[in-house]
């Protein structure tokens, strides 16, 4: 039996399933890592190898992830369950309903998905009372977001029980009170691709240019303040005046109900050898290892600032 304070079954060993087993055995909890197929085990134990030594973290970190090809074994005793198969309906929902059988009564089991609505996966459950859709941002271990949706059948002390707990392991939760295609992030995140794609489509910018424009332009200030606090801080008189201003040049640049179709596959094929020509695809796996860095370095400035602004305002030095 693990000592430390509390065990966190993990279904599924993907990349999803993976970086979650990080994030919760990071925070001191025992993990148990389910996948009913040993390869994908020993593929996910060699993963979580590269990744805690290449970032930085304790040997006790991957000693607190057990791996199970048993589902039995995976949730007996366990205090939470996070699911985190692949993005299909009816595979899910098989497995909710087993879990539901398994797993002990009163335990709160959350899922993953990015794009099954909770009505959709929890319907018909005997306990659906106790599911709840947690939806990280990918990597879940190096990103710490995660979106709380719950069902229309989730109780209560479920979404606050869900609140404490990712909380506790570092994470920064949005609750969503209304089911909605996407959630919150995806949503945002389409916005914002899909008129990528239609600018590089009508020739506007090239791919990397574009990128340039997130990454040197409003990533740099929507890493620490969202786009309200932005349209607050740039006016005066704060976001009522800001939108008395601007609100007709963002009516007219809503584009998104047009009829065009930037995801044709002339247009992908291009974008995708503009991507080619400055990064290989052997080279994904460095580059992401990369991306991780940087954003944890990110983070960890982040937390500097945000000490040293609570001290200024306290009247500290």
């Amino acid at each position: 039996m693990e000592s430390t304070q509390y065990t966190v079954a993990v279904i599924g060993a993907g990349l999803i399933g993976r970086s979650w087993s990080v994030a919760f055995a990071n925070a001191g909890a025992a993990v148990r890592l389910y996948d009913p197929v040993k390869k994908s085990l020993e593929q996910a134990e060699e993963w979580l190898k590269k990744t805690t030594t290449a970032q930085d973290m304790t040997e006790d970190v991957l000693s607190q992830i057990k791996f199970c090809t048993v589902l039995e074994h995976a949730v007996e005793g366990v205090s939470h369950v996070q699911e985190s198969t692949p993005e299909l309906l009816d595979v899910k929902r098989k497995l909710f309903a087993t879990l539901d059988q398994t797993v002990p009564p009163n335990v709160p089991i959350y899922s993953s998905t990015s794009a099954l609505l909770p009505s959709e996966l929890f319907k018909g459950l005997l306990s659906a009372s106790r599911f709840l859709i947690a939806h990280p941002t990918n990597p879940p271990h190096i990103v710490p977001l995660v979106e709380l949706v719950p069902s229309p059948w989730t109780q209560e002390g479920i979404i606050s029980d869900a609140i404490s707990f990712f909380e506790g392991i570092g994470q920064d939760v949005v609750l969503l009170r209304n089911e909605i295609p996407g959630f919150v992030l995806n949503r945002l995140q389409a916005a914002l691709v899909n008129e990528a794609l239609r600018l590089v489509a009508e020739g506007v910018a090239k791919p990397n240019e574009i990128d340039k424009v997130v990454s040197s332009g409003l990533g740099l200030r929507w890493a620490f303040i969202g786009p309200f606090e932005t349209m607050d801080l740039n006016s005066k008189y704060g976001f009522a005046e800001y939108a008395e201003r601007f609100k007709d040049s963002y009516i007219t640049l809503d584009r998104f109900n047009s009829k065009s179709n930037a995801w044709n596959s002339e247009n992908i094929s291009f974008v995708a050898e503009a991507l080619r020509e400055t990064n290989s695809l052997e080279t994904i796996s460095e580059r992401r290892t990369i991306r991780d860095h940087k954003i944890l370095a990110l983070r960890e400035l982040k937390k500097q600032f945000n000490a040293a602004y609570l001290r200024s305002e306290n009247g500290e030095k």
